[in-house]
């Protein structure tokens, strides 16, 4: 393996200088060069957060993956480390599929999925990588741990990938994405003594009809007196104002059989509530938080980075603190970013009904704006970030307080995306959840393609957008009496 990452470091250290700057985000990890999407192997270790993820170096586009890696001490500033995976044996010569990270006995683990394909005939089967340093991996002698002979009867050994492992009580555990012979997704739960031997244990969770055709990613962990499991259905139908990309996330609350090995939901719902959110996955940090992570982009679009020439494609989320409240998967900015925060400046007052106010210079490439909202009953509050209200050349909130609906539009912003969701929209609404519908706090996290809409230290929506020169104000009208309170504008130290 050492020679194809050692290549395949060589082109990244030639070509990154070549990639346009125009999009790049200032604080949001993305690859140097080439094609990024899952994150993977996310884990606290030694003092940093250390973030691999799939990656093709050599073209702005998917191809045999990579794993890439870089690590943080504060969630924000990234430092590149060489590549960890590369495909190279004949369990994983078409690519070093997705997959996690843990220390088993003072060693970094990595377990990913080799992927084979060959004249069309794939074979995705479970691997390890080892590491004593956290920098450079071996791969596993005994590679596949998990193979055909685990799952046979079971599931299709051309979907079975992305294992997450984790321990619980001295044992080892990994779940395993999958699906049913009539193509309903399924989560497979493996257990280990020592972390390297494996058998499998059980189907962790079935998906019925219309949950979608394959389950990708799953993550599992305990939260709050509650064991939470996470996952990327694909093609999951439409329910309301929820999973309205052709690929979405899930989080099933509830409760673990430790001895049947089964998952007892006790609730459901959809992760992020924007357009550019896949994939995520969680690790614990130093003060026992749970954080995730996840793929700010999304499947069957174009990417403009890539169309345009600029050399790369794909980026991360901001990461988030995770917590349960009311058996659902709540998000909120991480203390480690909230700490990098420096005020700029301030405004607060009122809208009354069809008022407009207009705040100048107030945008900037990369921010974070908070900002607190109380409405009279039959308010509609937009703000149009990037422009004037009402006029289309920016990013609109709409808040629809009788309705608790927020909803989120890039339309006509920037080089225009395109996605084969039926019909595809440039804008998702979400259902708020929130006990108070006539009180409503978000904050903005602006970077120079992207941006997340925390919305009551709860519910988050995600987006990309391509745009040279979008306005530097913030516009804000309103349909009813609306009290804005201490609209903040952040700087990141």
């Amino acid at each position: 393996m050492q020679e194809q990452i050692s290549r395949a470091n060589s082109y990244i250290a030639q070509q990154a200088p070549q990639v346009n700057p125009r999009f790049r985000h200032g604080y949001h990890l993305m690859p140097p060069v080439g094609w990024m999407n899952d994150p993977n192997g996310f884990i606290y270790y030694e003092g940093y957060y250390h973030l691999f993820y799939q990656f093709y170096p050599y073209d702005s586009v998917w191809g045999p993956m990579h794993w890439g890696h870089a690590r943080s001490k504060d969630l924000i500033h990234w430092e590149e480390l060489p590549v960890a995976l590369a495909p190279s044996e004949p369990y994983d010569q078409s690519g070093c599929f997705s997959g996690s990270a843990l220390v088993i006995e003072n060693q970094l683990v990595l377990m990913y999925t080799g992927h084979v394909d060959i004249a069309g005939q794939v074979t995705q089967t479970q691997c390890l990588a080892v590491s004593n340093d956290g920098i450079s991996f071996r791969k596993y002698e005994g590679n596949p741990v998990i193979s055909h002979a685990h799952i046979k009867g079971i599931a299709d050994i051309a979907d079975c990938r992305d294992p997450k492992i984790l321990k619980h009580d001295g044992q080892y555990y990994s779940v395993v994405a999958s699906k049913t012979v009539d193509n309903r997704g399924q989560i497979l739960l493996f257990q280990s003594a020592n972390g390297f031997d494996w058998e499998f244990k059980s189907v962790l969770l079935e998906g019925q009809a219309g949950q979608g055709i394959m389950w990708e990613c799953p993550d599992l962990f305990p939260l709050d007196g509650k064991w939470v499991l996470i996952m990327s259905p694909i093609e999951r139908e439409r329910a309301g104002n929820a999973y309205w990309n052709l690929n979405s996330t899930v989080a099933y609350i509830g409760q673990m059989d430790w001895d049947s090995g089964h998952f007892q939901v006790e609730n459901q719902h959809e992760i992020d509530g924007g357009l550019d959110f896949y994939a995520p996955q969680t690790c614990l940090n130093s003060e026992n938080e749970r954080i995730m992570v996840a793929w700010m982009q999304m499947w069957q679009r174009n990417m403009p980075p890539h169309e345009l020439g600029d050399g790369w494609a794909g980026a991360m989320t901001l990461p988030r603190k995770l917590g349960v409240i009311d058996n659902r998967l709540c998000q909120s900015i991480p203390s480690p970013v909230l700490a990098q925060l420096r005020c700029d400046k301030s405004w607060q007052g009122q809208l009354g009904p069809g008022q407009e106010h207009y705040l100048s210079d107030w945008v900037k490439p990369q921010q974070v704006l908070k900002l607190k909202l109380d409405a009279l009953p039959g308010a509609v509050f937009q703000l149009q970030y990037g422009g004037k209200a009402n006029q289309p050349q920016g990013l609109t909130l709409t808040w629809q307080a009788d309705q608790d609906h927020l909803s989120v539009s890039r339309e006509g912003v920037g080089h225009r995306i395109i996605g084969k969701e039926e019909p595809y929209q440039d804008s998702r609404q979400l259902d708020l959840w929130s006990s108070d519908s006539y009180k409503l706090e978000l904050e903005i996290v602006r970077d120079t393609s992207s941006i997340e809409v925390f919305v009551n230290q709860q519910q988050v929506m995600s987006f990309t957008f391509y745009a040279e020169g979008l306005g530097t104000g913030i516009g804000l009208v309103s349909s009813q009496l609306v009290k804005v309170e201490n609209l903040t504008n952040y700087s990141l130290i």
